[in-house]
Protein backbone atom coordinates (compact mmCIF):
# COMPACT_ATOMS: atom_id res chain seq x y z
CA UNK A 1 0.00 0.00 0.00
CA UNK A 2 1.09 3.54 -0.79
CA UNK A 3 0.37 6.51 1.49
CA UNK A 4 -0.39 10.02 0.23
CA UNK A 5 -0.75 13.33 2.05
CA UNK A 6 -3.46 15.91 1.41
CA UNK A 7 -3.12 19.45 2.81
CA UNK A 8 -6.65 20.94 2.86
CA UNK A 9 -6.06 23.85 5.26
CA UNK A 10 -3.48 26.63 5.42
CA UNK A 11 -4.73 28.47 8.52
CA UNK A 12 -1.88 27.87 10.92
CA UNK A 13 -0.84 29.65 14.14
CA UNK A 14 2.09 31.52 12.58
CA UNK A 15 -0.18 33.28 10.08
CA UNK A 16 0.08 33.81 6.35
CA UNK A 17 3.57 35.37 6.61
CA UNK A 18 4.95 31.95 7.58
CA UNK A 19 2.68 29.93 5.29
CA UNK A 20 5.19 29.41 2.48
CA UNK A 21 7.90 28.23 4.85
CA UNK A 22 5.62 25.83 6.71
CA UNK A 23 4.15 24.40 3.52
CA UNK A 24 7.65 23.94 2.15
CA UNK A 25 8.73 22.03 5.28
CA UNK A 26 5.66 19.79 5.03
CA UNK A 27 6.44 19.03 1.40
CA UNK A 28 10.08 18.23 2.05
CA UNK A 29 9.23 15.90 4.96
CA UNK A 30 6.67 14.11 2.79
CA UNK A 31 9.08 13.88 -0.15
CA UNK A 32 11.95 12.55 1.96
CA UNK A 33 9.73 10.39 4.17
CA UNK A 34 8.32 8.03 1.59
CA UNK A 35 4.88 9.50 0.97
CA UNK A 36 3.77 8.54 -2.53
CA UNK A 37 1.77 11.67 -3.29
CA UNK A 38 1.04 15.22 -2.14
CA UNK A 39 -2.33 16.85 -2.79
CA UNK A 40 -4.06 20.16 -2.21
CA UNK A 41 -7.75 20.91 -2.61
CA UNK A 42 -8.91 22.95 -5.55
CA UNK A 43 -11.14 25.46 -3.79
CA UNK A 44 -11.16 29.24 -3.53
CA UNK A 45 -13.04 29.46 -0.22
CA UNK A 46 -12.42 27.04 2.63
CA UNK A 47 -15.05 24.29 2.67
CA UNK A 48 -17.49 23.83 5.57
CA UNK A 49 -16.22 20.54 7.00
CA UNK A 50 -12.66 21.93 7.27
CA UNK A 51 -13.24 25.50 8.49
CA UNK A 52 -14.96 28.85 7.91
CA UNK A 53 -14.97 30.20 4.36
CA UNK A 54 -12.81 33.11 5.54
CA UNK A 55 -9.88 30.84 6.44
CA UNK A 56 -6.75 30.86 4.28
CA UNK A 57 -7.11 29.01 0.97
CA UNK A 58 -4.38 28.94 -1.66
CA UNK A 59 -5.16 28.56 -5.35
CA UNK A 60 -4.43 24.92 -6.07
CA UNK A 61 -2.21 24.98 -9.13
CA UNK A 62 -0.12 27.91 -7.95
CA UNK A 63 0.50 25.93 -4.77
CA UNK A 64 1.41 22.79 -6.72
CA UNK A 65 3.91 24.63 -8.92
CA UNK A 66 5.51 26.01 -5.75
CA UNK A 67 5.68 22.47 -4.33
CA UNK A 68 7.12 21.08 -7.55
CA UNK A 69 10.16 23.29 -7.11
CA UNK A 70 10.75 22.02 -3.56
CA UNK A 71 10.38 18.28 -4.13
CA UNK A 72 12.12 15.59 -6.13
CA UNK A 73 10.06 12.40 -6.30
CA UNK A 74 6.59 12.77 -4.79
CA UNK A 75 3.57 12.86 -7.12
CA UNK A 76 1.50 16.08 -7.16
CA UNK A 77 -2.17 16.81 -7.80
CA UNK A 78 -5.42 18.39 -6.70
CA UNK A 79 -7.98 16.34 -4.83
CA UNK A 80 -9.90 17.36 -6.87
CA UNK A 81 -10.45 20.14 -9.41
CA UNK A 82 -14.08 21.02 -10.02
CA UNK A 83 -14.76 20.98 -13.74
CA UNK A 84 -16.57 24.32 -13.50
CA UNK A 85 -13.59 26.31 -12.22
CA UNK A 86 -11.53 26.50 -15.40
CA UNK A 87 -12.10 26.04 -19.10
CA UNK A 88 -11.02 22.42 -19.72
CA UNK A 89 -8.41 23.28 -22.36
CA UNK A 90 -6.76 25.80 -20.02
CA UNK A 91 -6.87 23.24 -17.21
CA UNK A 92 -5.10 20.71 -19.43
CA UNK A 93 -2.46 23.31 -20.33
CA UNK A 94 -1.96 24.13 -16.64
CA UNK A 95 -1.60 20.46 -15.71
CA UNK A 96 0.80 19.92 -18.60
CA UNK A 97 2.97 22.77 -17.34
CA UNK A 98 3.01 21.15 -13.89
CA UNK A 99 4.00 17.83 -15.42
CA UNK A 100 6.87 19.32 -17.42
CA UNK A 101 8.24 21.45 -14.57
CA UNK A 102 7.94 18.61 -12.04
CA UNK A 103 9.70 16.25 -14.46
CA UNK A 104 6.70 13.97 -14.89
CA UNK A 105 5.02 13.92 -11.47
CA UNK A 106 1.58 15.43 -12.13
CA UNK A 107 -1.83 13.77 -11.78
CA UNK A 108 -5.04 15.34 -13.07
CA UNK A 109 -7.55 15.06 -10.24
CA UNK A 110 -11.00 16.12 -11.38
CA UNK A 111 -14.66 15.92 -10.42
CA UNK A 112 -18.08 17.44 -11.05
CA UNK A 113 -17.77 20.27 -8.45
CA UNK A 114 -20.16 20.90 -5.58
CA UNK A 115 -19.39 24.01 -3.48
CA UNK A 116 -22.02 26.47 -4.65
CA UNK A 117 -21.01 29.30 -2.29
CA UNK A 118 -17.62 29.91 -3.88
CA UNK A 119 -19.18 29.80 -7.34
CA UNK A 120 -21.76 32.43 -6.43
CA UNK A 121 -19.23 34.45 -4.44
CA UNK A 122 -16.70 34.72 -7.27
CA UNK A 123 -19.17 34.84 -10.13
CA UNK A 124 -18.37 31.39 -11.53
CA UNK A 125 -21.33 29.74 -13.30
CA UNK A 126 -22.70 26.77 -11.36
CA UNK A 127 -24.99 24.77 -13.64
CA UNK A 128 -27.25 21.95 -12.48
CA UNK A 129 -25.67 18.64 -11.53
CA UNK A 130 -26.60 16.89 -14.76
CA UNK A 131 -24.91 19.57 -16.82
CA UNK A 132 -21.82 19.49 -14.60
CA UNK A 133 -21.44 15.80 -15.35
CA UNK A 134 -21.86 16.47 -19.08
CA UNK A 135 -19.12 19.07 -18.83
CA UNK A 136 -16.94 16.67 -16.85
CA UNK A 137 -17.16 14.02 -19.56
CA UNK A 138 -16.32 16.56 -22.27
CA UNK A 139 -13.37 17.82 -20.19
CA UNK A 140 -12.04 14.27 -19.97
CA UNK A 141 -12.39 13.89 -23.74
CA UNK A 142 -10.58 17.20 -24.29
CA UNK A 143 -7.73 16.06 -22.03
CA UNK A 144 -7.38 12.82 -23.96
CA UNK A 145 -7.28 14.68 -27.28
CA UNK A 146 -4.87 17.41 -26.16
CA UNK A 147 -2.54 14.71 -24.80
CA UNK A 148 -2.50 12.87 -28.11
CA UNK A 149 -1.19 13.44 -31.62
CA UNK A 150 -4.57 14.86 -32.66
CA UNK A 151 -4.44 18.68 -32.48
CA UNK A 152 -7.58 19.15 -34.55
CA UNK A 153 -10.90 20.63 -33.44
CA UNK A 154 -13.13 19.42 -30.63
CA UNK A 155 -16.85 19.96 -31.13
CA UNK A 156 -18.74 19.15 -27.96
CA UNK A 157 -22.12 20.28 -26.69
CA UNK A 158 -20.62 22.59 -24.06
CA UNK A 159 -17.10 23.20 -25.40
CA UNK A 160 -15.92 23.95 -28.92
CA UNK A 161 -12.18 24.17 -29.65
CA UNK A 162 -10.82 25.11 -33.08
CA UNK A 163 -7.45 23.52 -32.17
CA UNK A 164 -6.37 21.18 -29.40
CA UNK A 165 -2.73 22.13 -29.65
CA UNK A 166 -0.70 21.43 -26.49
CA UNK A 167 3.03 22.10 -26.78
CA UNK A 168 5.08 20.95 -25.01
CA UNK A 169 3.36 17.66 -24.43
CA UNK A 170 3.54 16.18 -20.91
CA UNK A 171 6.64 14.22 -20.02
CA UNK A 172 4.53 11.28 -18.87
CA UNK A 173 3.52 9.12 -21.79
CA UNK A 174 1.04 8.42 -23.13
CA UNK A 175 -0.32 11.09 -20.73
CA UNK A 176 -0.47 12.05 -17.06
CA UNK A 177 -2.77 9.83 -15.00
CA UNK A 178 -6.35 10.97 -14.50
CA UNK A 179 -8.02 10.55 -11.11
CA UNK A 180 -11.77 11.10 -10.73
CA UNK A 181 -12.98 11.85 -7.22
CA UNK A 182 -16.41 11.02 -5.88
CA UNK A 183 -18.69 8.22 -4.69
CA UNK A 184 -21.64 8.53 -7.09
CA UNK A 185 -22.53 5.08 -8.35
CA UNK A 186 -24.43 5.90 -11.53
CA UNK A 187 -22.33 8.67 -13.09
CA UNK A 188 -19.03 9.24 -11.25
CA UNK A 189 -17.89 5.63 -11.05
CA UNK A 190 -18.99 4.97 -14.62
CA UNK A 191 -16.81 7.86 -15.80
CA UNK A 192 -13.95 6.29 -13.83
CA UNK A 193 -14.44 3.06 -15.76
CA UNK A 194 -14.56 4.91 -19.08
CA UNK A 195 -11.77 7.47 -18.70
CA UNK A 196 -9.75 7.36 -15.48
CA UNK A 197 -6.59 5.75 -14.22
CA UNK A 198 -7.64 6.12 -10.58
CA UNK A 199 -10.69 6.67 -8.39
CA UNK A 200 -10.82 8.40 -5.01
CA UNK A 201 -13.30 7.27 -2.36
CA UNK A 202 -14.03 8.83 1.03
CA UNK A 203 -13.68 6.66 4.13
CA UNK A 204 -15.88 8.70 6.51
CA UNK A 205 -18.79 6.29 5.90
CA UNK A 206 -16.62 3.28 6.78
CA UNK A 207 -14.73 0.56 4.99
CA UNK A 208 -17.90 -1.41 4.23
CA UNK A 209 -19.29 1.46 2.14
CA UNK A 210 -15.96 1.88 0.33
CA UNK A 211 -16.00 -1.84 -0.49
CA UNK A 212 -19.52 -1.49 -1.91
CA UNK A 213 -18.39 1.38 -4.12
CA UNK A 214 -15.51 -0.73 -5.42
CA UNK A 215 -18.00 -3.47 -6.29
CA UNK A 216 -20.02 -0.91 -8.27
CA UNK A 217 -16.87 0.23 -10.07
CA UNK A 218 -16.02 -3.35 -10.92
CA UNK A 219 -19.48 -3.81 -12.44
CA UNK A 220 -19.07 -0.66 -14.54
CA UNK A 221 -15.70 -1.94 -15.76
CA UNK A 222 -17.29 -5.22 -16.80
CA UNK A 223 -20.03 -3.31 -18.61
CA UNK A 224 -17.57 -1.23 -20.67
CA UNK A 225 -15.09 -4.12 -21.06
CA UNK A 226 -12.39 -2.42 -18.98
CA UNK A 227 -9.92 -4.30 -16.78
CA UNK A 228 -10.80 -3.31 -13.20
CA UNK A 229 -7.17 -3.84 -12.15
CA UNK A 230 -6.02 -1.08 -14.52
CA UNK A 231 -7.61 1.44 -12.14
CA UNK A 232 -5.73 2.54 -9.04
CA UNK A 233 -8.04 2.51 -6.02
CA UNK A 234 -7.33 5.46 -3.72
CA UNK A 235 -9.08 6.66 -0.57
CA UNK A 236 -9.20 9.83 1.51
CA UNK A 237 -9.18 9.75 5.32
CA UNK A 238 -8.51 12.15 8.18
CA UNK A 239 -5.80 11.02 10.60
CA UNK A 240 -5.04 12.90 13.82
CA UNK A 241 -2.26 11.41 15.90
CA UNK A 242 -2.02 12.18 19.59
CA UNK A 243 -2.85 11.01 23.13
CA UNK A 244 -6.51 11.97 22.77
CA UNK A 245 -6.80 10.82 19.18
CA UNK A 246 -5.24 7.97 17.18
CA UNK A 247 -2.16 5.95 18.06
CA UNK A 248 0.29 4.58 15.53
CA UNK A 249 -1.24 1.06 15.87
CA UNK A 250 -4.69 2.58 15.26
CA UNK A 251 -3.51 4.17 12.03
CA UNK A 252 -1.80 0.99 10.86
CA UNK A 253 -5.01 -0.96 11.58
CA UNK A 254 -7.02 1.58 9.56
CA UNK A 255 -4.71 1.17 6.58
CA UNK A 256 -4.78 -2.62 6.91
CA UNK A 257 -8.58 -2.59 6.78
CA UNK A 258 -8.53 -0.42 3.66
CA UNK A 259 -5.96 -2.66 2.02
CA UNK A 260 -8.06 -5.73 2.73
CA UNK A 261 -11.03 -4.28 0.82
CA UNK A 262 -8.88 -3.34 -2.16
CA UNK A 263 -7.54 0.18 -1.57
CA UNK A 264 -4.01 0.51 -2.94
CA UNK A 265 -3.19 4.16 -2.22
CA UNK A 266 -4.50 5.64 1.04
CA UNK A 267 -4.41 9.45 1.10
CA UNK A 268 -4.72 11.18 4.46
CA UNK A 269 -5.08 14.69 5.73
CA UNK A 270 -3.63 15.52 9.13
CA UNK A 271 -5.38 18.40 10.95
CA UNK A 272 -2.24 19.35 12.90
CA UNK A 273 0.09 18.89 9.93
CA UNK A 274 1.72 22.29 10.59
CA UNK A 275 3.26 20.83 13.76
CA UNK A 276 5.35 18.58 11.45
CA UNK A 277 5.81 15.87 14.10
CA UNK A 278 2.67 13.96 13.03
CA UNK A 279 3.85 13.52 9.45
CA UNK A 280 7.34 12.67 10.66
CA UNK A 281 5.75 9.91 12.74
CA UNK A 282 3.76 8.67 9.76
CA UNK A 283 6.94 8.63 7.69
CA UNK A 284 9.05 6.80 10.27
CA UNK A 285 6.59 4.48 11.98
CA UNK A 286 3.61 3.91 9.66
CA UNK A 287 4.77 3.97 6.06
CA UNK A 288 7.41 1.23 6.57
CA UNK A 289 4.78 -0.98 8.21
CA UNK A 290 2.07 -0.63 5.57
CA UNK A 291 4.31 -0.83 2.52
CA UNK A 292 3.88 -4.58 2.45
CA UNK A 293 0.09 -4.57 2.66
Amino acid sequence: MRIGLQVPSFTWPEGSEALAGTLGEIAQIADDGGFASLWVMDHFFQIPNVGPAEHDMLEGYGALHFLAGLTRRIRLGTLVTGVTYRHPALLVKTLTTLDVLSKGRATLGIGAAWFDREHRGLGVPFPALGERFERLEEALQIAEQMWSDDDGPFDGHHYQLAETLCVPQPLQRPRPPILIGGMGERKTLRLVALYADACNLFTFAGAKVVAQKLDVLRAHCEDVERDFDEIERTSLSTVRLGPDHLSVPDVIAHFRELSEIGIQHAIVNVPNVHELAPIETLAKEVIPEVGGF
